[in-house]
């Protein structure tokens, strides 16, 4: 019989104390993940902010006011420029910018000695030209005299010679002519006969042939009449006129001076009156049509305005639009002066309003930072805007009557979610 011996029992490695501690500790780290990826999924990208750097804004039901503000130019109504026709130096300046000018009156005088030289050789070689037409139109006019003198003196000749032939055949018949007087008289006759067809057939084309060169000497000899006054005129074009009346603008000129043909020398300003030019943001051009009224401030008064033309072309996020007075022209606007006004783009309506701010040139109104009920932060939510002008934005939605909203600039808020507000 086998003696059974006592013997220690070991206990199994997973309820050993090092095992429990690990597996406690392994435990642990599983919760602290869990509660990690918990707390990053639920976290806010956030970003403190002092109240005093802030502009925050109730939302709150009122009248929007549909406009947009403007900054107007007065311009002159029309311009007409001054151009050199031909230039050279300026020899003598007859008026200075500033000036009341009439139309055609002296301005500058050039002297061009090579364009003088140039005129008098084509005036010589046009003469030419226009005195060759002329002795071929000449020739012309002496030929058909000349083919009318000989019909005329064929046709004398058989009258003649007709009559003298029936005196003869009389006195030959009573042998009373020598009869070689009465064959050449017959012989000259009826050489006369032969050559009076061919003599009026010559006429007819040569007629013919004169009608038809006719008009064209004389379409060339116009032509080249033409020529001529535009070779001289090209001397009175170095004498810069006025071609309207008006103020004389924008021309510096010196004795001795050298000006290119085409080159820009000033403009007059007739007295026409003058428009208005403003650049509007390119977010109202879909609104901005001509008709559309509105006024602009002059010396504490708001004087009515409308747009009479709109440029579509969008620079530097802007278009222009014209604007001419609807009333009178007001005496005491001058040429280059800014105008604050406004332009009328629909009626008066009740919405819920935020005043307008900068937030909008980051957010586009597509959201906006809105403080919760404790009034310490604030979220961002997705909202939509309607109209806006220069002072209001009518939300259209996610905002309530009575919210309140961030609206200082947004500068660093693009991958923001909420702004911690500190104090």
């Amino acid at each position: 019989m086998t003696q059974l011996m006592d013997r220690p029992l070991e206990r199994p490695k997973w309820r050993r104390p090092r095992a429990l501690i690990g597996l406690a500790a392994a435990g642990g780290l599983a919760v602290v993940v869990a509660l990690g990826i918990a707390l990053a999924v639920g976290a806010r990208a956030s970003l403190r902010a002092p109240a005093a750097s802030l502009t925050i804004e109730p939302a709150q039901p009122g009248v929007f006011h549909d406009f947009v503000a403007l900054r107007a130019k007065v311009v002159p109504k029309d311009i007409v420029y001054l151009d050199a026709l031909e230039g050279g130096q300026v020899e003598q300046v007859l008026a200075q910018a500033g000036d009341e000018v009439r139309a055609g009156q002296p301005l500058v005088r050039f002297r061009n000695t090579e364009l003088e030289l140039e005129v008098l050789d084509r005036e010589g070689r046009l003469a030419e030209s226009i005195t060759q037409l002329q002795a071929y139109e000449k020739q012309l006019e002496d030929a058909r005299v000349a083919n009318e003198k000989a019909a005329a003196q064929i046709d004398y000749d058989i009258t003649r010679l007709s009559r003298d032939a029936n005196r003869y055949d009389v006195l030959n018949a009573k042998g009373f002519i020598p009869r070689q007087q009465y064959y050449a008289t017959h012989d000259e006759l009826d050489h006369n006969l032969r050559l009076q067809p061919l003599q009026s057939s010559i006429n007819r084309e040569e007629e013919v042939l004169r009608r038809r060169q006719l008009p064209q000497i004389k379409a060339e000899l116009s032509n080249l009449q033409q020529s001529l006054g535009v070779a001289r005129s090209k001397l009175d074009n170095l004498v810069l006129r006025a071609p309207v009346a008006g103020k004389l603008a924008d021309m510096h000129l010196d004795v001795g001076e050298i000006k290119n043909r085409g080159e820009r020398l000033g403009q007059i300003v007739p007295a026409t009156g003058y428009k208005l030019e403003a650049r509007v943001d390119e977010f109202y051009l879909d609104r901005v049509h001509p008709g559309e009224a509105g006024q602009v401030e002059v010396d504490g008064r708001e004087l009515p305005v409308r747009v009479i033309r709109v440029d579509p072309q969008v620079k530097d996020a802007t278009f222009l639009a014209e604007l001419g007075f609807t009333g009178p022209m007001p005496g005491d606007v001058t040429s280059g002066e800014a105008l604050d006004g406004r332009l009328t783009l629909g009626g008066d309506h009740q919405a819920l309003i935020l005043p307008a701010g900068p937030f909008l040139e980051r957010s586009g109104g597509d959201w906006a930072m809105v403080l919760d009920g404790s009034g310490r932060k604030a979220l961002k939510r997705r909202i939509r805007i309607g109209r806006r002008n220069a002072e209001q934005v009518e939300v259209l939605s996610g905002l309530k009557p009575g919210e309140r909203v961030i609206t200082s600039d947004y500068t660093g808020y693009d991958k923001i979610d909420q702004v911690i507000i500190t104090h």
